[in-house]
């Protein structure tokens, strides 16, 4: 059986969401697995390197499946694209050994989040970034990200239900960049928890706005409390850059 690897785009504004759901069929991996299906004539399923939330955007998702279809990457890149949505295409495919799992080898991840920092409305980037009127100190936010890189329990950062599974996670980067009123915000990891960069960054904006002091991300981390930290800032503005392996 052949191993078959997906590097996807998408916008997620639309969708429910990456993973399949009994409820609905409105998800990018029920979209995917469905086609799949239809292509090979065979009941496929989709493993994918992350589960982006619902209105989360991808650059870079990866995905894969094993199947016996005997269609080239080629034949079936062009077969893919043709009948997917326009919100969602297919970029490379590629036989990969038996062993590659997009999930459990997946080593880190880049996201990006953007904002328009402006009080004029952008009415051609709206779907894919925060609009923040109120002037924001960059610098206070940079000084605010460096006390988050390296490991941490970032238990303050997630939405995730109490459980047995670790909050420790290491951020290698979280740059913050832009020109013309929209700010580009990076965060590179090992990993990172449900709604985690959401948080951060409604904390980063808590900052930027003078709410909070840069110094104050310290105590957050070692807080290990939810509800001490920023708002959960709206999906759109974030997107899934790159997946490492």
């Amino acid at each position: 059986m052949r191993n078959i690897r997906l590097l996807l785009q998408y916008e997620g504004t639309r969708y429910q969401g990456w993973q399949r759901q009994s409820s609905t069929d409105n998800t990018i991996q029920g979209k995917l697995e469905t086609l799949l299906s239809r292509m090979c004539k065979e009941a496929v399923g989709l493993q994918g390197s992350g589960r982006t939330d619902a209105g989360v955007h991808a650059l870079g998702q990866v995905a894969n499946f094993h199947t016996d279809c005997t269609m080239s990457p080629e034949e079936m890149r062009s077969y893919i694209n043709r009948y997917l949505p326009e919100d969602i295409a297919v970029v490379e495919v590629s036989e990969v050994s038996a062993r590659f799992h997009s999930r459990l080898n997946a080593r880190g991840k880049h996201y990006v989040y953007h904002v328009i920092n402006s009080d004029v409305p952008d009415v051609f980037r709206r779907r894919y970034a925060l609009e923040v009127p109120e002037a924001l100190d960059v610098g206070a936010m940079e000084r605010a990200a460096a006390l988050l890189l390296g490991e941490h329990d970032f238990k303050s950062f997630t939405s995730a239900k109490k459980g047995k599974k670790s909050t420790v996670r290491r951020i290698d980067e979280i740059a913050i960049t832009g020109e013309g009123g929209l700010l580009c915000f990076s965060f590179r990891g090992n990993g990172f928890l449900h709604h985690m960069i959401r948080i951060l960054m409604g904390t980063l904006l808590e900052v930027g706005m003078g709410k909070r002091t840069p110094e104050s991300m310290t105590e957050l981390l070692a807080a290990c409390d939810r509800e001490q930290a920023g708002p959960l800032v709206p999906a759109k503005g974030l997107t899934l850059a790159e997946v490492f392996f």
